[in-house]
């Protein structure tokens, strides 16, 4: 396929977008719902994050194969499978619900997981079909997908609770009709063909491409973007649910936290390149470790609103700036093995933080949780300022 010298985005990012809407609209219903499921079947209060756990074990677990099936078999092969595995993760956690049975509950959202871990490739899939010039933009659209999601996710949590006797069941029917709506649209996404040079062209020594400093940035940014959203919205719905919230205002503040999370998306790409990554990402952190401060404040659905919304603008301002650094450090046929170990540490921070969510909540409190959150989220502030202390005595520092 020749390359695309238009700057206009091709319709396949379009579709690329849809089916992330798809992806993190079930990914909403499920954070919504699997807290309350727990704590309404774990033998222990301790357990009541454990299947947001295994969902995001298995969701680790997926992104180093996903990453090398898709070098092998290319991106739309690499898709429909994750989809699949996806589905059989939602009819598993349907049977579970029926059953009453929370190890097997825990065990299905971890193969849901893993079909959310084939998903997360979407927006590289976006990057190879746009033109060089409009990598942010094809980034941001993708992503973007996500505001979609952000009034639909929460509605059909809300719509689907008590759709059938059993309560919650009704989510996973709503769960798996996504997945097949995902499928379809999968199928005739025009994904360009395997190209060869991703698997015979040149490849540098890992101590090269871990000399690379920009590297460093956009993983530990990519981490603890992630990181820190996880377990703080990991740990608001028993929060809430604890402070008296009903679940109508548990899901609201979700679909406020995730319009944050990713209305930004469309002008994060030219925001990134008028100021550049490494400021975007300092900013990011920012936004971080303002939502940790705003816990602090005495609680109210209005403070909970607030929070959730700058932490998902903070997750935004670094997860993706992060993304397109990645896409920087790497060469064609080192693409899947960089990629594949960048998915498999951001989103290892994401199940520890996912498990660590329930006791830590019991232990410490929404407050208290938060304020552990504050050091966290400077960490890649703390590299940025040893970067350019670096780059100040004459050492090799990221370009911008």
């Amino acid at each position: 396929m020749p390359p695309v010298t238009s700057s206009r985005l091709p319709g396949g990012v379009l579709l690329l977008s849809l089916c992330q809407a798809l992806l993190v609209s079930g990914n909403i219903l499920l954070i919504a719902v699997s807290p309350l499921i727990g704590q309404s079947l774990a033998p222990s209060p301790w357990l009541s994050t454990l299947p947001v756990a295994t969902q995001w074990l298995g969701l680790m677990l997926a992104t180093l194969p996903a990453s090398l099936i898709m070098g092998r078999l290319g991106r739309k092969r690499g898709f429909v499978i994750g989809n699949l595995i996806g589905f059989a993760g939602t009819v598993a956690a349907y049977l579970a619900l029926l059953a009453n049975h929370f190890a097997a509950f825990a065990v299905a959202t971890m193969a849901i997981g893993v079909g959310i871990g084939f998903g997360q490739l979407y927006r590289f899939a976006a990057i190879e079909l746009a033109p060089s010039g409009a990598r942010d933009r094809a980034i941001g659209l993708v992503m973007g997908g996500g505001v979609l999601a952000a009034f639909f996710g929460p509605w059909l949590a809300r719509i689907s609770q008590d759709a059938v006797t059993t309560p919650f069941l009704g989510s996973f029917i709503g769960l798996g009709a996504l997945y097949l709506i995902a499928l379809a649209l999968l199928l005739v996404v025009p994904l360009p063909p395997l190209d060869p040079s991703t698997r015979h062209g040149k490849r540098r020594p890992l101590g090269e491409l871990l000399a690379q400093p920009k590297l460093w940035l956009a993983v530990l940014a990519a981490m603890i973007g992630y990181g820190v959203m996880n377990l703080a919205m990991t740990a608001t719905p028993l929060a809430m649910a604890s402070d008296g919230h009903a679940f109508h205002h548990v899901s609201m503040t979700i679909q406020w936290h995730v319009l944050a999370m990713f209305a930004p998306s469309f002008f994060t790409g030219q925001l990134t390149q008028r100021f550049g990554t490494t400021r975007m990402i300092a900013l990011g952190c920012v936004l971080l470790c303002a939502s940790a401060l705003s816990a602090l404040a005495p609680s109210s659905l209005a403070g909970f609103n607030v929070t959730l919304i700058l932490l998902g603008l903070g997750w935004n301002f670094t997860f993706l700036p992060a993304t397109g650094l990645l896409t920087e450090c790497h060469l064609p046929a080192e693409k899947a093995r960089v990629q594949a170990a960048n998915e498999f540490l951001v989103f290892s921070t994401a199940a520890i933080t996912a498990l660590a969510a329930g006791p830590l909540i019991q232990w410490l409190g929404w407050q208290t949780l938060n304020l552990w959150l504050l050091p966290m989220a400077a960490l890649p502030l703390i590299l940025i300022a040893a970067q350019r202390l670096a780059f100040d005595a004459g050492r090799p520092q990221i370009k911008e």
